[in-house]
């Protein structure tokens, strides 16, 4: 059984690649190789993107095309070899290791596949981390909102452990909501839920996106994930090859298929 896409509304979708501007997230010429000579990686081969804010995208692509490799470079976790990343008007490449991670803490949001919250927390205290790591004053009124916002109004003092897997993946978005970042970054969010549960989770993505004005940034494996997005881009070989505007899961799985499929073997003549 497929997850349904839920929308509150349509965004009128912007071009994979556009002219300098205003953008959440902004990629110029990016590329990221690992190894020197004949071994070398390319991970990344010339990025070129820019996502408007309050948007919804996925990444999705065949093992090894560079989808991780991209959010980390996205994200700032990973320097680019060559090229620029810009997060909010903010261009990260170069900055300091110090202000990167002071960005990260106060203007980014992230939810793992693992959720990665910390078991001797209560649920209140993992939403606040973000602030008490910026070293902010951790506004609890603010947390409770954000676990109201997911429906864990009542969780507050529980501990992760005490919860479901739905449920922690819930604490995990109220954390990344909890500071207003410029962007969510989620890496295979639903990896580890049964298809009900992740339908949860990402209509939770879907309402931020569209009833709070957050940009998400998805990697996904799952055509049926990716139909909740805007737009879908596809990478192959560390470069982005087509991309999909409000597109089902069918059409998605379809266009995954054809960067999957093996090459024709040609006879001998």
């Amino acid at each position: 059984m497929g997850l349904r896409k839920k929308r509150q509304h349509d965004r009128s979708a912007a071009p994979v690649a556009a002219p300098t501007g205003d953008w959440a997230v902004e990629l110029r010429g990016v590329r990221r190789s690992y190894g020197r000579g004949g071994s070398t990686v390319h991970a990344l081969r010339g990025i070129e993107l820019a996502l408007p804010s309050g948007t919804f995208t996925a990444v999705m692509g065949p093992s090894g095309s560079g989808k991780s490799t991209f959010l980390q470079c996205a994200a700032g976790l990973d320097r680019p070899t060559d090229g620029t990343v810009a997060l909010g008007g903010t261009t990260i490449t170069g900055m300091s290791e110090n202000k990167l991670t002071a960005l990260r803490r106060t203007r980014l949001g992230f939810v793992f596949q693992a959720f990665n919250l910390l078991p001797s927390l209560t649920v209140e205290q993992n939403v606040l981390l973000p602030m008490r790591l910026a070293g902010a004053r951790p506004d609890r009124r603010r947390a409770a909102e954000v676990l109201a916002q997911v429906g864990l109004a009542d969780k507050g003092r529980r501990r992760p452990g005490q919860l479901s897997g739905g449920q922690q993946q819930r604490v995990a978005i109220a954390r990344a909501l909890v500071t207003n970042p410029d962007v969510i970054f989620a890496d295979e969010p639903t990896g580890a839920l049964d298809t009900t549960t992740a339908a949860e989770i990402l209509g939770l993505l879907r309402s931020a996106v569209d009833g709070m004005g957050a940009t998400v940034v998805m990697v996904t494996h799952d055509p049926a994930a990716a139909a909740y997005a805007d737009r879908v881009l596809f990478l192959a070989d560390g470069s982005i090859v087509d991309h999909l505007e409000g597109a089902g899961a069918d059409r998605i799985a379809a266009r995954m298929r054809t960067l999957t499929a093996p090459a024709p073997v040609r006879a001998a003549a």
